[in-house]
């Protein structure tokens, strides 16, 4: 997996401050994504071990709440694929941070099994995921009040919740 970019101390892409991870390769092609150089997963520098370090080093301050995880597309098979050893890894060594995953596939398409989305990974990844920002960005619902997401058909979906009731369950944040 390629990433784009990396941004420390974000305070745009989720609750607190935050590293954000942008990956690169994405299929959805959304009208007016603001991020079209991440569509080529070619595009950006690999994902290696020394930039997984510098990540989890920089997430490890008291100050920083987590990790945001955009694109791109994080949940395209190549890029769950390398996501889900990462973020097995983070939450053994910082338990207490948060995860934040930007995903174009709803939370109920990452569970559908015709679904290029949904793969061996998925489920493993979203056990390590606190907050799903999903739905793909459209331009007739784009909405620049909205904290966190860029259209009104986006969920901010509280995961661990989601996963215990078996049932979406939308965090407070969605207001």
């Amino acid at each position: 997996m390629n990433y784009s970019k990396i941004y420390y101390c974000d305070i745009a892409n989720g609750t607190g401050v935050r590293t954000s991870l942008f990956v690169s390769g994405c299929r959805n092609h959304c009208i007016e994504c603001f991020n079209k150089e991440t569509w080529d997963f070619s595009h950006g520098e690999p994902f290696d071990e020394e930039v997984q370090k510098k990540i989890l080093s920089s997430i490890s301050p008291s100050y920083v709440e987590g990790i945001s995880i955009l694109g791109g597309e994080p949940m395209e098979p190549e890029n769950q694929e390398a996501l889900l050893p990462f973020l097995l890894e983070l939450k053994k060594a910082l338990p207490k941070k948060t995860v934040w995953i930007y995903t174009g596939f709803t939370f109920e398409e990452l569970f559908d099994e015709k679904k290029r989305c949904c793969t061996e990974y998925t489920k493993g990844i979203l056990s390590t995921t606190d907050i799903l920002v999903d739905g793909p960005f459209l331009i007739e619902k784009k909405n620049i009040s909205l904290a966190f997401r860029g259209s009104e058909n986006q969920r901010i979906i509280d995961v661990k919740e989601t996963l215990l009731r078996k049932k979406v369950v939308l965090s407070p944040l969605m207001q």
